[in-house]
């Protein structure tokens, strides 16, 4: 009986849907859109009241429902809509349903109760439904932002023909060890370099983990030809490193980045040296 109401009063519901969307604050997107929007839904929604109404969405007849609700709600998602804002479209389709109920239905109190009761638990399973994907989706954006900040986070600098370099700032934890050593590779391959100086002065603490992460990378670095110098080793972390028994004989550690860049160019037979005209003319200035 509803799926027949529904499809009676299809234009009449549409109308009215719109307008309760638009009063709860809906203005994200353009009436033309929500338009659209609303009348595939509503086509679907009939669709599959038509098939299969027996109070859940889990039936296979409800799939062409569901598969636009998640558009709708990743879309609304990137876009920055409110979990509120995306969850006001299904329920918002209750007024419009239960005025054309009680009105068509009025002297069937009886059925009217029942199949409000239906309507009710199958637009708040939807709605729901329509929450976790929107959730999902903003999870998906946080986590690609992750990825993006942990990118930039990890420049690889070349300094000079075959010396490159990694400033590193913040915490050291698996998953940014894998992005670093990933750039870190890629760039050796890329210039040929010889010499990578990992630069930690900003990172806050070394623990055995961060310490394992160091390894990891200087050995993978070794892998493809090129040399690893950790500079930034204040008293402080060459104190925790000794308690920690962490054993770093292998790599070279300067305490900054200027005395390790200095190694990489002695390892390279290069040399700098004072250009002594030009500091004549400084000096007479």
């Amino acid at each position: 009986m509803f799926a027949q109401l529904l499809k009676a009063n299809e234009s009449r519901i549409l109308n009215e849907w719109i307008k309760e969307q638009t009063s709860l604050g809906s203005s994200r997107i353009s009436v033309s859109e929500l338009k659209t929007q609303c009348q595939d839904f509503l086509r679907f929604f009939i669709e599959a009241a038509q098939s299969d109404f027996d109070e859940t969405v889990q039936n296979s007849a409800w799939q062409p429902v569901k598969r636009m609700l998640a558009e709708i709600s990743r879309s609304r998602g990137i876009q920055g809509f409110s979990p509120r804002e995306t969850a006001i479209f299904v329920f918002s389709l209750k007024r419009p349903v239960f005025e054309l109920m009680r009105a068509e239905l009025a002297t069937q109190p009886q059925v009217l109760a029942e199949e409000t009761w239906k309507i009710s638990l199958i637009l708040d399973e939807l709605g729901l439904y329509t929450t976790e994907i929107y959730q999902k989706s903003r999870e998906e954006v946080i986590v690609r932002q992750q990825e993006e900040m942990l990118e930039l986070s990890t420049p690889v600098v070349k300094l000079w023909d075959g010396v490159l370099a990694l400033p590193m700032i913040g915490t050291l934890d698996s998953s940014r060890t894998q992005v670093v050593m990933e750039t870190l590779l890629q760039r050796i391959m890329e210039t040929g370099s010889e010499i990578a100086i990992i630069d930690i002065t900003g990172v806050p603490t070394v623990d055995t983990l961060v310490a394992q992460h160091l390894i990891k990378t200087v050995t993978a670095a070794r892998l493809m030809g090129a040399e690893c110098i950790i500079s930034g080793i204040r008293p402080q972390i060459a104190a925790t490193i000794v308690h920690l028994g962490v054993d770093l004989g292998a790599i070279t550690t300067k305490a900054t980045l200027a005395d390790a860049f200095l190694v990489a160019l002695t390892r390279m037979g290069r040399t700098v040296a004072r250009n002594q005209k030009a500091a004549g003319r400084e000096v007479k200035a």
